[in-house]
């Protein structure tokens, strides 16, 4: 089931075709092909919204099946949705008013636009083969301007591609005033901030140094009223930030909205919010007739002390916020009732949007809010529990992981992982009482949901870590408060780390967190209330040893192990083993390899 809230301009494209061209007050929207019977789809999680992205001339929606559907501003209406024929599974998209790009689950990016791909801007591209470096071609992150796109790697290198008219590819613009190839931009990067319709950039190191360039007629760069220039060549560092840590920044085409998180003296984390730019369409949120240079926090009284941020987004001038306590915010431009209010009144400070009654607002934190060109959608998207890799097993297994260095100003929290892994590891046995006690406190203190940083960036330059397995760690961390505590108990309890299959006097170990990731089964297990403590299964009989064998290095790697011979009796085993363990599967699963390497014998 998809719970889907939209409200604003109805057209360019056209997405719901029995309503007007402007809806005035937020309405569910509906898929002409969803079905309200529930029971009727036995697949409907996989149809799941992921991420939605609209600007324009199109509006992208991503299912958690890594499949998406685009509605394109066409004269031929019919023709909406058409399916985005991308091979590989996708993981994120981006729609920017001249461009869009697609990150995909083999950390490739497909791209297509005239500033990308001008003898035919309709068809993608696959733009990330174009790195000349090859080990550097892995990527983790993509972002959209207006005309350009940016390509975060999995080595912490940024490279853009497209127009550079106003130095927003970092470069001088009479130089370069636009390129199909990727440049380089910047190295030791952890995020990149732009917008669908922005000319400007930001990049964020680190050690959380942000920098930008590009369109700065308006002060959207935030970098003081004594650097009026209208044009920044190249990347310059943003100073007089506001303290805390930087959590997002979102890009109009005349303003930009930074949310800072900070902590007060209860260790309560707060989210605030800061613009900075154009006053003109009231994109800063804040009352005034002058532009704003400096980012500049936005007050409302709507901002209650005991609620907080969860979400923001930021469309061609106008902004949504959710906040935990379910209140929709918006703020800006209103002339298509992207606002959700039955006039076209810009709103210059925040109002809050009056909302239909949500089917799953007991779990607002699932919801998020994206802004496409006088259009909004509020949608929920539960965390998906994607497969773990070979590397993830690298993670617990290898001793070089215990010096992981974790990205994060917090002095404390580095030390927490490092004492975590090595406990979790084995690595470290003599550990003194008080090492254990020091680190139950800084987890007591910091939830592993608040620090956000557990398994932040592990790449390392001798791996081939799959760029999307930070995302998933993550996801699985944040999606609910039962996982998290079963996280956190695993790590403080030597006991609790592993669950242990006998098979004849023989033990299989498997770490919880990766059945957890991996089978329907034991995530109900562990996380049940009333989990049985036991740590062990004795002799699951209906799988032979050679067919244990190949269920086991499977959980593992994704991969069928090499030498063993496949018989219809291993296939006809493996499939009990699969419904039995309620194995979450992925492309290619288990069954299709077996198959395959079955009939190549053959």
């Amino acid at each position: 089931m998809n719970e889907i809230i939209f409200f604003g301009l109805n057209k360019d494209p056209k997405l719901i075709k029995n309503e007007p061209e402007i809806i005035t007050k937020p309405i569910q929207f509906k898929f002409e092909n969803e079905n309200e019977n529930e029971n009727e789809n036995e697949n409907e999680n996989e149809k799941q919204i992921k991420q939605i992205s609209s600007s324009y001339f199109s509006t992208i929606f991503l299912f958690k099946n890594g499949k998406a559907i685009e509605y394109l501003n066409e004269n031929d209406s019919n023709k909406n949705p058409e399916k985005i024929q991308i091979k590989e599974n996708i993981q994120k998209v981006t729609v920017s008013a001249q461009n869009e790009a697609i990150l995909t689950t083999e950390g490739n990016v497909f791209a297509k636009g005239r500033n990308i791909n001008s003898k035919n801007p309709k068809e993608f591209i696959n733009i990330s083969s174009l790195i000349k470096d090859k080990n550097d071609r892995i990527i983790q992150d993509i972002v959209s301007g207006r005309s350009s796109v940016y390509l975060l790697t999995s080595n912490q290198n940024v490279y853009g591609i497209g127009a550079n008219y106003d130095s927003q590819l970092g470069f001088y613009y009479k130089t370069l005033p636009k390129t199909e190839k990727l440049v380089f931009m910047m190295e030791n990067v952890s995020k990149i901030f732009s917008g669908s319709y922005s000319n400007s950039v930001f990049l964020l190191n680190s050690n959380q140094g942000l920098f930008g360039c590009g369109n700065n007629e308006y002060g959207q760069l935030g970098l003081g009223k004594l650097r009026k220039n209208k044009i920044i060549q190249k990347l310059t560092k943003i100073q007089n930030i506001p303290k805390g840590k930087i959590i997002d920044i979102q890009c109009g085409e005349f303003h930009s909205v930074m949310m800072i998180e900070k902590e007060n003296e209860n260790e309560n984390i707060k989210r605030k919010l800061y613009s900075c730019g154009y006053y003109k369409y009231n994109g800063l949120g804040k009352y005034g007739n002058e532009n704003t240079y400096e980012f500049t926090e936005i007050k409302s009284s709507l901002f209650e002390d005991d609620d907080n941020i969860l979400d923001f987004f930021s469309g061609h001038a106008h902004t949504l916020i959710l906040t935990s306590k379910g209140k929709l915010i918006g703020f800006g431009l209103n002339n298509s009732n992207q606002l959700g209010t039955e006039d076209t009144k810009d709103q210059s400070i925040p109002i809050q949007i009056e909302l239909p009654e949500l089917r799953f607002n007991e779990n607002i934190s699932n919801y998020h809010v994206s802004c496409g060109y006088r259009k909004s959608f509020l949608y929920y998207s539960l965390p998906s529990f994607s497969n773990l890799e070979e590397d993830l097993i690298k993670l617990f297994r290898r001793k070089e992981f215990c010096n992981i260095s974790f990205k994060t100003e917090n002095e404390e929290i580095i030390e927490a992982h490092k004492l975590i892994l090595k406990y979790r590891l084995n690595q470290n046995q003599n550990q003194n009482q008080n090492q254990i006690e020091k680190l139950q406190e800084i987890i007591s203190k910091k939830s592993i949901k608040e620090s956000s940083q557990i398994f932040e960036m592990i790449y390392s330059n001798n791996s081939k870590i799959n760029p999307i397995l930070y995302s998933e760690i993550k996801e699985i961390i944040n999606s609910n408060e039962k996982i998290e505590e079963t996280i956190k108990r695993i790590y403080l309890n030597e006991n609790e780390k592993d669950f242990i299959i006998e098979r004849k006097e023989k033990q299989y170990k498997f770490p919880k967190l990766i059945l957890i990731m991996r089978s329907e089964l034991y995530r109900g297990m562990f996380l049940s209330v009333t989990e049985d403590k036991s740590n062990k299964v004795t002799d699951y009989s209906e799988l032979s040893n050679k067919s244990f064998q190949i269920f086991e290095y499977w959980i593992y790697s994704n991969q069928i192990k090499d030498g063993i011979q496949i018989t219809q009796e291993i296939i006809d085993e493996i499939q009990i083993g699969i419904d039995y363990f309620q194995l979450n599967q992925t492309n290619p699963n288990l069954f299709d390899l077996l198959i395959n390497k079955f009939n190549n014998q053959n």
